[in-house]
């Protein structure tokens, strides 16, 4: 069963930006279990990325028994396009994987297009129950499979006596919203003056110099430190430094780094956004809060800081040990024989 060969099409750019995405997390989990793959395509450039997409596809058609296809709902929505008629037209099972939190509006807005991706596909694979309830409100045939972390990678660190130490791990990319967390910080030092943050992860668009500047504008350069692209165990041992991880964003699925914040012990305050309440349960193992809303986000953090909730992040961890390869595995085999 272990010995199928697949071919994996995606953003495969963890190797130059050092930060390992879902296709690499993936990918490593499923060759340590035996399956062949070929992981396409590594190109920065967007249009040679996609023709090598495209040319790896037709070049195995023939000797692979599954494509699989990481699907987002911005540019890369058109990649899947065009890789799911090249499948239709070699009857090659492709199987999107749906990434992009802001999909349900893509449903609506390219219904035909959408038609062509997931009608066809072998069957279509939601991280989150948030798309797996809107893609089948749409009679796609969709599977449920979490996002993955190997378990044994993760450390939990019980935190007793939170601080005002915030950490942010995502890239700097405008919906996931960076200049929240500095406008959060700014708030939270008027009661605690000592409060710091530390922001994590690439500089994909102009959103990084925002943030600086607004850094800039209120005076926090001695409290925000921005690391750039760290390594997973580099910013697992960063980790230990924070004890509450926010995520700012505007639209999202089931993010790694969130999962990977909960297994590590870091209280989860988060903005309530796409599959969000559907990996964190409000006040449970984390803090949901309106989008965009500093002074929501502030009191949640205070809150944390305060021990109103002084479970979250044992349940966090609970909940993260739910997504472990161990157990997660088992439903992509199902998929995959």
């Amino acid at each position: 069963m272990m010995n199928k060969r697949i071919l994996y099409i995606g953003n495969n750019l963890s190797k130059k930006s050092k930060y390992k995405t879902s296709i690499a997390i993936l990918s490593e989990l499923l060759e340590k279990e035996h399956y062949q793959l070929t992981v396409v395509s590594n190109k920065t450039n967007k249009l040679i990325r996609l023709l090598d997409m495209i040319y790896k596809t037709i070049l195995l058609r023939n000797k692979v028994d599954f494509v699989l296809m990481d699907t987002f709902s911005t540019l890369n929505f058109y990649y899947a396009y065009i890789i799911s008629l090249i499948c239709k037209l070699f009857s090659l099972k492709y199987i999107p994987i749906l990434r992009g939190g802001d999909l349900p509006k893509r449903l609506i807005k390219n219904p035909v297009l959408s038609k062509t991706i997931f009608k066809n596909a072998y069957k279509n694979v939601a991280p989150s129950n948030y798309l797996k309830v809107a893609f089948k409100k749409e009679n796609f045939n969709t599977e449920f499979i979490p996002n993955t972390i190997p378990l044994e990678d993760y450390k939990y660190l019980e935190r007793t006596n939170i601080q005002p130490k915030l950490l942010w791990v995502r890239s700097f990319k405008h919906l996931y919203n960076p200049t929240l967390a500095i406008k959060v910080l700014l708030e939270l030092k008027k009661k605690y003056p000592d409060a710091v943050l530390c922001m994590v992860g690439p500089f994909l668009d102009d959103s990084y110099q925002e943030t600086v500047n607004l850094v800039q504008k209120y005076n926090l350069e001695d409290s925000v430190e921005f690391t750039g692209v760290l390594t997973k165990e580099d910013w697992h041992k960063k980790a230990t430094e924070y004890d509450v991880f926010i995520n700012t964003t505007n639209f999202d699925n089931t993010p790694i780094s969130v999962i990977e914040a909960m297994a590590l012990g870091l209280t989860i305050v988060s903005t309530n956004v796409g599959g969000m309440p559907y990996l964190i349960e409000n006040k449970v193992d984390g803090l949901l809060v309106d989008k965009e809303n500093v002074d929501a986000m502030t009191n949640a953090i205070i809150d944390v800081i305060e021990g109103k909730y002084p479970t979250l992040s044992k349940k966090a961890r609970e909940k993260a040990e739910t997504f472990d390869w161990d157990i997660i595995k088992y439903k992509w085999f199902k998929i995959l024989k």
